[in-house]
């Protein structure tokens, strides 16, 4: 009978002990939590549409969603407008 609560005594230790070093370090879980949340705001950067405003050698401003040639200079512009800016189509 002492032999059988050994055991059991030992696989609770065991268990216990187990449990005890895979946990984190106390601050891991935040710092995580933070990475993660950069990287899906990197992530929603890189997925939002945009339009590329650029002008062209002849002084012609070109608005594209392709990137413009190598070396040229250019604007992202959101397709969707910020909260708060209407866009009216219909004036001129």
């Amino acid at each position: 009978m002492q032999a059988r609560w050994a055991i059991v005594a030992g696989l609770g230790a065991g268990i216990a002990l187990a449990w005890w070093l895979s946990r984190e370090a106390p601050g891991v879980a935040e710092a995580r939590g933070e990475r993660a949340q950069a990287a899906a705001d990197a992530s929603y950067e890189d997925a939002r549409p945009v339009l590329y405003r650029w002008t062209d050698a002849t002084g012609v401003v070109q608005v594209t969603q392709q990137p413009p040639p190598r070396g040229t200079r250019y604007e992202k512009v959101d397709i969707q407008p910020r909260p708060g800016i209407e866009v009216h189509g219909d004036r001129r």
